[in-house]
């Protein structure tokens, strides 16, 4: 199986027409795992895999507790409820909040969801999925939030979730070989619900850019875009702050991840 990181949602908020929210699947060594399962990202986690059930799923991270990353978890609990309810549950990586949401869209069964997952904390562990090395950081959002780093022999992988500019994201990123980095950047949608009072608790194209350039990361994917912004934009003025390989979020998009040989 070659190294990739296939993108299933790349939309911040809501969906645009055609698109998804917050989902990744990253593949490495036979292992399948999905970052974030937004709105509209089953369907396209269960294409990849090819099962109605999710089988070939190794184990799920979500960030966070908001809707446009974890709704379709819940598509993902009955799939596996319906279908394959005696299987081993899938461990599942994720913050405060999550669980009681998705048992929430159950009536409160709590009991029936953690028979289908094994729930682990974030930010905690360090955790060992597979090959993977599993650590996580607490960044500023709204909700509780955890960025993750996966790190096997010759390949790491970071992703912010969401958050707010913050020091830890230049640790959290270190020397990766793709950082998958929040550029919501709302302030492109002028005519839109502006953010809410406070801190700044979503990066821009070009905080994502200079949070990368800050970590060393060789490639940069530009993710959790408002709908209705520009694109192209956003991959200019990240440009003009990351001078290595930029990648624009799209549903489809599958980035080859090359592995480094393992240093002896």
């Amino acid at each position: 199986m070659v190294s990739r990181l296939v993108v299933l949602g790349s939309c911040g908020g809501w969906p645009e027409a055609g698109r998804a929210c917050s989902g990744y699947v990253l593949e490495h060594e036979g292992t399948r795992i999905v970052l974030d399962l937004g709105y509209a990202t089953l369907p396209r986690l269960l294409a990849l895999l090819g099962s109605p059930a999710a089988d070939g799923l190794d184990a799920v991270v979500v960030t966070h507790a908001h809707p446009d990353h974890l709704v379709d978890l819940h598509g993902l609990f009955r799939a596996r409820w319906f279908a394959r309810r005696e299987a081993a549950p899938i461990p599942l990586y994720a913050s405060a909040g999550v669980l009681a949401m998705v048992a929430g869209l159950e009536g409160g069964d709590a009991a029936a969801v953690t028979a289908v997952f094994d729930v682990h904390p974030l930010p905690a562990g360090p955790y060992r999925v597979a090959a993977f090395l599993l650590e996580s950081w607490a960044l500023p959002h709204y909700v509780p939030n955890a960025g993750v780093r996966l790190t096997a022999p010759g390949l790491t992988v970071a992703y912010t979730g969401d958050t707010g500019p913050d020091a830890a994201l230049a640790e959290l990123g270190r020397d990766a070989d793709l950082y998958i980095v929040d550029a919501t950047d709302r302030r492109q949608q002028p005519a839109s619900a502006s953010a809410p009072p406070g801190p700044q608790r979503n990066l821009t194209a070009q905080d994502a850019a200079a949070a990368a350039a800050a970590a060393g990361a060789s490639r940069l994917l530009l993710t959790h875009f408002w709908p209705g912004n520009d694109r192209r934009a956003s991959y200019a003025t990240a440009a003009e702050t990351f001078s290595r390989e930029i990648f624009i979020a799209d549903e489809g998009l599958e980035i080859t991840l090359p592995v480094r040989p393992a240093e002896s």
